[in-house]
């Protein structure tokens, strides 16, 4: 792993160390800092590389400036799983169904989900490919709504199924650790097409979950431009695009996490999220 910071400060430049600043300078951060690698002697790279056994990675946006935009209901196979287990229509949204995540709930790969069996007995799993926002976009249209993506990543929405309330699905989906989200951002120039990509999921070893982004209901930039219509997207704000059938509350029968549970959840070229669930808490406040 190379520290950007010191490949800045090894050409004079002063790069920042977190990601949400990296975000804010725009194109041009990524730009420098593919130039500059491009211009360091190969012999300078070992004074600049970390050993990534002596890394803890943190989630890529630890605290993101407002909540995570979740969308519901956008395969087709999980609107069908979710009407017959979840008392959701079946019939498929004429519009992107969104909800939120709070930025407490973030965690990073290796973090555990916090269980706390008073509240929850249906905890579940949804992977889903995540899209963070590179510049500050309102009004956008359909046809420019890539230009304002900075990268992709991995999130795991974690939902507490019997936690909904009135057709609410902010503290079901909402509680701290909720959302697994890395373990790295890889830059929009690196995925050639974000509506192909593989994503699955597994809970201790078994796979559980497993589709393609080419069968979004509603596109990247469909997302993008609805909620820029009405809400302000801000650089590292992040879209979590909705996840596909074989969520735990759709399986026959149903099927849960539990403590002791370790779940993957993986985007091809993107990589592998892995959380252990714990049990917490003293029940029901």
């Amino acid at each position: 792993m190379i520290d950007i910071w010191r490949l800045g400060s090894l050409h004079g430049v002063d790069l920042p160390a977190r990601m949400l600043d990296f975000i804010d300078i725009g194109p041009a951060a990524v730009e420098a800092v593919k130039e500059f690698v491009s211009r360091t002697p190969k012999s300078a790279f070992a004074g600049l590389a970390v050993p990534a056994d002596n890394v803890t990675l943190l989630a890529p946006i630890p605290k993101p400036r407002k909540n995570i935009f979740g969308i519901g209901l956008n395969y087709v196979e999980h609107v069908a799983e979710s009407s017959r287990s979840l008392d959701t229509s079946e019939s498929l949204p004429k519009q992107p169904v969104i909800f939120s995540k709070p930025p407490t709930s973030i965690i990073a790969s290796g973090d555990a989900i916090e269980h706390n069996q008073g509240i929850t007995q249906q905890l579940d799993w949804e992977v889903e490919l995540a899209v963070v926002i590179g510049r500050t976009a309102k009004r956008v249209s359909v046809d420019r709504a890539l230009d304002y993506v900075f990268g992709y990543s991995v999130l795991n929405d974690i939902s507490a199924r019997d936690n909904r309330r009135a057709g609410q699905w902010i503290y079901s989906k909402g509680q701290d650790t909720f959302a697994p989200f890395g373990p790295c951002i890889v830059t929009a120039d690196s995925i050639p097409d974000p509506h192909n990509l593989d994503l699955w999921l597994t809970v201790n070893g078994k796979e559980k979950q497993r589709s393609n982004t080419r069968h979004l209901l509603f596109n990247i930039p469909v997302l993008i431009a609805d909620i820029s219509a009405a809400i302000t997207l801000e650089p590292g704000d992040i879209i979590a695009t909705g996840t596909p059938a074989g969520v735990g509350a759709g399986r026959q029968p149903q099927e849960w996490l539990w403590p002791g549970d370790v779940v993957e959840a993986c985007v091809e070229g993107i990589g592998r999220l892995r959380n252990p669930v714990v049990a917490v808490g003293e029940g029901k406040p």
